[in-house]
This record gives structure tokens, C-alpha cells and sequence, in this order.
């Protein structure tokens, strides 16, 4: 069992703002008496009784611990101290103050392939790390995609939120049905064995909606995003990828395979020529006019109209927004010369 320090955490840092909230755990920016250097206190509430469905088991907590207190790289968070006492376990993070990466590329006027091929790398390059660790991180998805700083020429990636990452050790089989249901992989939706290439599939989501704006399986409830990903239910529709470069997409296609086992691997991910071989396509098709939001089921995106304060309505069904290739989030322009309603 693993030990924490069993002391006051107010008496080593002074506990700021919160920057977040989950069902069991608040994440707080603190700083660090002494020396004045900002962290992020994750406050875990521990479960009293093991029958009891509030709280988080001891066992989930210590895994996570384990896996941070094993991984140093510069695209993932870091660990750096422990504290428990009757209710939490208190986890002192890296503060990671730039936001969501789709967030970040919101606020830009376009974007380019090679500029999303520089922040996929960092992606890669991190998930490279965990997998030569046989780590899976098995919940990646926009929110846990940060920037360490984005007032900086070159932000960094940074992966967040180990809550559910699991060590695949070898002839120990593993099955579980957790995760974010947009970005889950076909056999974490249908009970099946799970390894690292869950996280590839993971990717191949993410690296969609980061061309294009859509989600290639949402559906209108969660039964039926599950059935379109247990089917491979997605297209390249014309909308969104007219101009996508046929490389993007084939890295796409070699990530959303059914089979793990012929999946792409991460080492073959960082290989393929639309990684290796940037800066020779222009801009994206339609980026200029999306931005990204969080919608209550995960990150997705929004086709602004252009004004300056678009309202998120929420996540509309294709047939009634932009026609095709997914799901996205519809806005409500609140500029009087404009007509009310979803704009497409």
C-alpha cells in the first residue's frame, strides 16, 4: 500500500481559486509557502466503506498515484507531492495554466495542417512515452489535451487526468467499460480485451474533429454514438474535408480500424508520412470560421457566424445544422441584423 503524507496541506500551501471540479475531486491553484511557486492541488475524496458508491476506493486512487509517480516528460503532468487526511488524498500538480488546446486554436483565424501536425506530435510524443511503459492513459479526449502556457511562440502539450490509466501487463487480461463514449474505442464498447492501441483509436478521434470541426461518431444519445463506433459508422464528408490533404486522412483511416491489432501503433503513428512530412499543404478548409466549446458530453466543435460573442446552443444533429459527417455544436447569433435560431 502505498504511504502520503499524512499532514495539513494548508500548512505547506496556500490554497487559491478553483480550476475545476469533477464527480470526487476539486483541482485548486495553490502556492507553495517558501519558495511562492504556483501549483495545482487535486483534492480526491476517499470512499469510507467499500460498498458504498460515493468517493474514490483506495485501489483507484494508488493506481493513479503509482502511474504519475512513474512518468516524467515534457508533454504530460507532473506529480509532485502527496497529502491525505480523513476525507481526501491531496495530489500537488503541475500547474498547466494555458487551457484546452482546442480552446487555444479557437481563438486563432486559421489554421494550417502543419501547424496541426506541430501539436499532434506532442501528442504522439507523449502517448509514445506512456506506451513504452505499457501505460494506457484510456480517456483522451479535447478537455485532457492542455497547453502549459499559450502566450508563447511554441505552446506545449501537456496530458492530463490519469484517473482511469491502467500498466497492461503482459498476460493479464483486462476488460472494463469506462471512458468518454465520443472517443472510446469498439472494444471498450463491446467488453473485449483492452491494450495501449484503445489510446490509438482515442487519436484518431481527436485528429478528426481537430481537421474538420465534427465528430465522426456522436449520435443523438449515447446508445447510438456507442452503436456508430462498434459499426466504424464515420465518413470523410465533403463538407469538412473538400480540401484535406488525402495523407491527414489516411493517418485517420489507419487509426479507426475495428481491429486493435491492426490499428496503427503509436511508433507506426509517428512514422506515417503526414507526421514526418509537414509544411507542404495550406490551410484547412473552414477552420477560419469554427471555434471549439465544451459541450456536456465532451468537447466538440461550433461553425461561428462571425460575430464576436456567438451563443453555444449545444450539439445539433447533422440533418439540421451543417448536413453531414458527424455531429456538431450549433450557435445562436445574437446580432439583431441576423435571423434567430442555428446558424449552419
Amino acid at each position: 500500500m502505498s504511504t502520503f503524507r499524512q499532514e495539513d496541506v494548508e500548512d505547506h500551501y496556500e490554497m487559491g481559486e478553483e480550476l475545476g471540479s469533477g464527480q470526487f475531486a476539486i483541482v485548486r491553484k495553490c502556492r507553495q509557502k517558501g519558495t511562492g511557486k504556483e501549483y495545482a492541488a487535486k483534492f480526491i475524496k476517499k470512499r469510507r466503506l467499500s460498498s458504498s458508491r460515493r468517493g474514490v476506493s483506495r485501489e483507484e486512487i494508488e493506481r493513479e498515484v503509482n502511474i504519475l509517480r512513474e512518468i516524467r516528460h515534457p508533454n504530460i503532468i507532473t506529480l509532485h507531492d502527496i497529502f491525505e487526511n480523513k476525507t481526501d488524498v491531496v495530489l500537488i500538480l503541475e500547474l498547466v495554466s494555458g487551457g484546452e488546446l482546442f480552446d487555444f486554436l479557437a481563438e486563432k483565424e486559421s489554421l494550417t495542417e502543419d501547424e496541426a501536425t506541430q501539436f499532434l506530435k506532442q501528442i504522439l510524443d507523449g502517448v509514445h512515452y506512456l506506451h513504452s511503459k505499457r501505460i494506457a492513459h484510456f480517456d483522451l479526449k479535447p478537455e485532457n489535451i492542455m497547453l502549459l502556457d499559450k502566450n508563447v511562440p511554441n505552446p506545449r502539450i501537456k496530458l492530463i487526468d490519469f484517473g482511469i490509466a491502467h500498466k497492461i501487463e503482459a498476460g493479464n487480461e483486462f476488460k472494463n467499460i469506462f471512458g468518454t463514449p465520443e472517443f472510446v474505442a469498439p472494444e471498450i464498447v463491446n467488453y473485449e480485451p483492452l491494450g495501449l492501441e484503445a489510446d490509438m483509436w482515442s487519436i484518431g478521434v481527436i485528429t478528426y474533429i481537430l481537421l474538420s470541426g465534427a465528430s465522426p461518431f456522436l449520435g443523438e444519445t449515447k446508445q447510438e454514438t456507442l452503436t456508430n463506433i462498434s459499426a466504424v459508422n464515420y465518413d470523410f464528408d465533403e463538407e469538412y474535408f473538400s480540401n484535406t490533404s488525402e495523407l491527414a486522412k489516411d493517418f485517420i483511416r489507419r487509426l479507426l480500424v475495428k481491429d486493435p491489432k491492426r490499428r496503427m501503433t503509436i511508433a507506426q503513428s509517428l512514422e506515417h508520412s503526414w507526421i514526418k512530412v509537414s509544411g507542404e499543404v495550406g490551410e484547412l478548409p473552414g477552420l477560419p470560421a469554427l471555434a471549439f466549446s465544451l459541450g456536456s458530453g465532451g468537447s466538440s466543435a461550433f461553425k461561428a457566424c462571425g460575430c464576436d460573442n456567438p451563443q453555444w446552443l449545444g450539439r445539433v444533429p447533422r440533418g439540421v445544422s451543417l448536413g453531414g459527417g458527424g455531429w456538431v455544436l450549433g450557435v445562436r447569433c445574437p446580432a439583431p441584423d441576423r435571423p434567430g435560431g442555428i446558424l449552419g
